[in-house]
């Protein structure tokens, strides 16, 4: 008989999500256990776990010598790369990358329209109880149809966007750090995404961002957090941004420069931008990003689905499956390249 192999969760998924998991194989053995620090789980516990889910919480390496797999709950592991368990010999580490894509793409294609259909300035209007004389020169809007969307980062939100835009006639731009490989090999939900990169009409290496930058009319910021990515969008980026692009950002607080962003907006060196992460969350009352007319903030909250552990299951169960088949795991995290 083959041995069990035992799966600790510690997220408090209710029972008929576990049931779900359970039936991928009988050889799985769960045990849930919602937890925020090591030391709330016993340490036997930890000594016979194989697979880990969870969000954060991470033992010392000698507490799990048995330990192979640890699939986080998140897309987004900056805050956890550099924990001494991701450099435990033959372990391998996995991110929830491509399970919330949908609603973050909704929100981006939200925040397009609200930013070039002047939502911004048509609220302001509305609160003042006035009809505009100029309306039909102020709110000329910029459509989708026909603009250039560069995003800066083409993984699973992007590529679900790209074919989100599709339907808009947009024309997609997008840098990739392998731009010569359009192909997404990582996990996507079933008729979601753009595995094939058959939905980006332009990629450019992560080399190329201000040639990518100076030809679009809306900016979309996508990339995980990294050494590589920390202050990518500065000074320099945002000036070669045309003054009527919009930019919006659901990347991780820290990407774009917001000095430089809020001096560039407050003098309309670009048209308008939607934030969803800072570099200091919660957004200081002092921010004068609070306060400018073409901004639109929203605290951190484009990934909320209340869908999100369904999703989170489904892509557990498929890599689950990979894992018993001996099959490599879908979005291994690169302890050195941070993501």
């Amino acid at each position: 008989m083959t041995d069990p192999i035992e799966v600790l969760i510690t997220m408090p998924f209710p029972e008929n999500l576990v049931n779900r998991l359970s039936e991928v194989s009988p050889r799985l053995k769960f045990t849930v256990s919602k937890a925020n620090k090591p030391e709330d789980i016993p340490a036997e516990t930890w000594a016979r776990t194989e697979i880990l889910y969870t969000a954060r919480v991470l033992p010392a390496p000698e507490l799990v010598p048995n330990l192979r797999w640890i699939q986080f709950h998140w897309a987004g592991v900056d805050h956890i790369v550099n924990e001494p368990l991701l450099r435990k010999p033959e372990l391998v580490a996995t991110t929830l990358s491509g399970a919330a894509v949908s609603q973050v793409a909704e929100y981006i294609v939200m925040m397009l329209l609200a930013l070039g259909h002047h939502m911004p300035e048509l609220v302001a209007y509305q609160k003042r109880a006035e009809w505009p004389r100029d309306r039909w020169e102020r709110f000329v809007p910029v459509e989708l149809r026909g603009s250039a969307v560069g995003i800066v980062g083409y993984g699973s939100i992007g590529r679900q966007l790209a074919r989100l835009l599709a339907s808009f006639g947009a024309i997609v731009l997008a840098t990739k750090r392998d731009a010569m490989h359009p192909e997404d090999f990582d996990y996507v939900p079933e008729g979601m995404g753009d595995p094939g990169g058959d939905y980006v009409h332009r990629l450019y290496p992560a080399e190329a961002l201000h040639s990518m930058l100076k030809e679009c009319d809306f900016v979309v910021v996508s990339v995980p957090k990294s050494s590589s990515t920390l202050n990518l969008i500065k000074a320099d980026e945002l000036a070669v941004i045309k003054p009527s692009a919009y930019l919006v950002d659901i990347s991780r607080g820290g990407i774009i420069d917001h000095n430089a962003l809020a001096s560039a907006l407050k003098d309309h060196k670009i048209a308008g931008a939607a934030l969803d992460v800072f570099p200091e969350e919660p957004l200081p009352a002092d921010s004068p990003l609070w306060k400018l007319p073409n901004v639109l903030i929203t605290p951190h909250i484009s990934g909320i689905t209340s869908q999100y552990d369904e999703r989170a299951v489904e892509m557990f169960s498929v890599n689950l499956t990979r894992y018993l088949s001996g099959l490599p795991l879908y979005n291994r995290i690169d302890p050195e390249r941070g993501y």
